[in-house]
C-alpha cells in the first residue's frame, strides 16, 4: 500500500480550500454593505457664505424665489413696500421646502402646514424656531445674499 504525500496537493485539502474562502467571500459580501451603512460617509460642507441670487428685475413686489445657497436651499421674498429678505428654505420642523404665499404674504411649508411670518418668525404649525435668515445685498442690478 502507498502512502500519499502530507504535504501534496489531495482531494480533501481543494475542497477545504473552497469551501473556506466561499465562506469568507460570502461573510465580506454580507458584512461589508452593512459596515458602509453604518459609517456615514465624509460630505464636504460648502464653504459658500455668498451667493448671487438674479437681479433686481428678476423678483417683482410680492413674491418669492428659490435659490441655491451652498448645499442648502434659500429664499428671497420681495415684500409689497419693495423689501428684499433673505431666508433659508428649510423649514426647521422637518426640512421641506418652503414657499412663498403673495395672498397670505407669509411662508408657508406644505408639509405639515408650518406658517412663517416676512420676519422668518414660526407663527403656526408645529416648526420649532424661527428660519435663518441670510443678509441681502444689492450692487447696481445685482442682487447678492450673504450667510450673516
Amino acid at each position: 500500500m502507498e502512502e500519499s504525500d502530507p504535504r501534496g496537493p489531495t482531494r480533501r485539502r481543494f475542497l477545504d480550500y473552497l469551501l473556506g474562502t466561499s465562506v469568507v467571500a460570502t461573510l465580506s459580501a454580507i458584512l461589508y454593505p452593512i459596515f458602509k451603512f453604518m459609517v456615514p460617509p465624509q460630505v464636504i460642507e460648502a464653504s459658500t457664505n455668498s451667493v448671487s441670487v438674479g437681479k433686481n428685475a428678476d423678483i417683482p413686489a410680492n413674491s418669492g424665489k428659490i435659490f441655491k445657497f451652498g448645499s442648502k436651499p434659500g429664499i428671497i421674498i420681495r415684500t409689497q413696500a419693495g423689501d428684499l429678505k433673505a431666508f433659508s428654505a428649510s423649514c426647521t420642523h422637518l426640512d421641506c421646502i418652503v414657499q412663498y404665499s403673495p395672498e397670505k404674504k407669509e411662508i408657508v411649508c406644505a408639509c405639515h402646514n408650518g406658517v412663517y411670518d416676512l420676519t422668518g418668525k414660526n407663527i403656526g404649525g408645529p416648526p420649532p424656531r424661527p428660519l435663518e435668515e441670510y443678509k441681502v445685498n444689492v450692487k447696481g442690478d445685482d442682487i447678492t445674499v450673504t450667510r450673516t
